[in-house]
């Protein structure tokens, strides 16, 4: 169950990386991790002047020698960092064109972050969200807690039900006609005007609560949800001063909808299916598509969060290790 999620080779590509929040954390050990609170550590920040009732200890005796004025140092804490992982178990989670879900990719992104905090000696915590959140895990330090992290996710594994975003599958037996296209909004359809995609809103604010401020939030979800709702949880997290990662996951062939040939899709979270030639709804499937995502990256971005798309497609050690690359540089900036 545990190598389910752990590939060696994504591990070892991303284990060079320091996962570094771009804001600054605190915490209650020294770590990899800059915290907003001043202290006696090893990293010189600034000067500010003196005030009766500070340590005459901190005092900068040379600036004072050369500039008659008492001037106190102060140094940028290093602590650790408290991980919290959002991993989405909705049911459209479920679709894979390829070897691995996206639940299942998500899982592997999940554990080898997981797996790379506690390596550093950082606090890692989870918890899977579906309509509503649920499975939460508390944030702990020990290397055994991997475990648990990982058989939590399998347990949370998004089972098959009556109401199974779009799935492609060949005619059913008796199906094997050319299918008419039918008139569909596609973007109707990805707007979910039913509601039956989740409302992450209440969910992010049952997160919020049960998690330390000022920590490290990754959110790993195909997205296909409400957007104002994601949105709105988002800003609610942010609040709260957390440094927030959306890794977006989606299927290539969501991303390229290369089908062929009569098709039939099949609803994971819509309760109906639409029989017909994908490749006359191709093209107006991209465009509404690239509204979408175009809308998922702007609304992220506005809420202050990093924002990444990863394709299942895409090995995963080369995508994480781009990724914390990128991010590195951006913080170290």
């Amino acid at each position: 169950m545990l190598t389910n999620y752990f590939h060696p080779e994504t591990l070892k590509r991303i284990a060079r990386l320091d996962l570094r929040a771009k804001y600054v954390v605190d915490g209650f050990l020294s770590g990899l991790h800059k915290s907003r609170h001043f202290g006696n550590s090893v990293e010189f920040r600034q000067h500010r002047q003196y005030v009766p009732g500070d340590d005459p200890r901190s005092v900068d005796w040379k600036v004072w020698a050369k500039q008659d004025r008492l001037y106190v140092k102060q140094y940028e804490v290093d602590t650790n960092l408290r991980l919290t992982i959002l991993l989405d178990a909705s049911q459209s989670m479920r679709y894979g064109s390829g070897a691995m879900t996206k639940y299942d990719y998500a899982c592997t992104a999940a554990a080898s972050l997981a797996y790379l905090a506690l390596r550093q000696q950082d606090a890692v915590g989870c918890m899977m969200f579906d309509q509503n959140a649920r499975n939460m895990i508390p944030s702990k330090m020990r290397q055994s807690h991997l475990f648990a992290l990982v058989d939590r996710m399998f347990r949370a594994s998004p089972v098959e039900n009556n109401h199974t975003a779009l799935l492609g599958t060949p005619p059913r037996e008796g199906n094997k006609g050319q299918f008419r296209s039918e008139n569909i909004d596609l973007s109707a359809l990805l707007e979910n005007p039913e509601g039956t995609q989740p409302n992450l809103q209440d969910a992010f604010r049952e997160a919020a609560e049960a998690i330390r401020p000022n920590g490290l939030i990754v959110v790993i979800s195909d997205l296909f949800m409400q957007r104002e709702g994601l949105f709105q949880g988002l800003r609610y997290l942010r609040s709260h001063g957390h440094d927030i990662m959306v890794l977006h996951i989606l299927d290539d062939m969501e991303l390229d909808f290369s089908f062929g040939g009569a098709t039939r899709f099949e609803g994971l979270e819509l309760p109906a299916h639409i029989r017909c030639d994908p490749r006359m709804l191709r093209k107006g499937y991209l465009e509404a598509l690239g509204a979408y995502l175009d809308e998922v990256k702007r609304g992220c971005i506005g809420q202050q969060c990093d924002y990444a798309l990863f394709r299942t497609g895409t090995p995963l050690d080369a995508a994480l290790s781009a990724y914390l690359s990128r991010r590195q540089e951006t913080a170290s900036r």
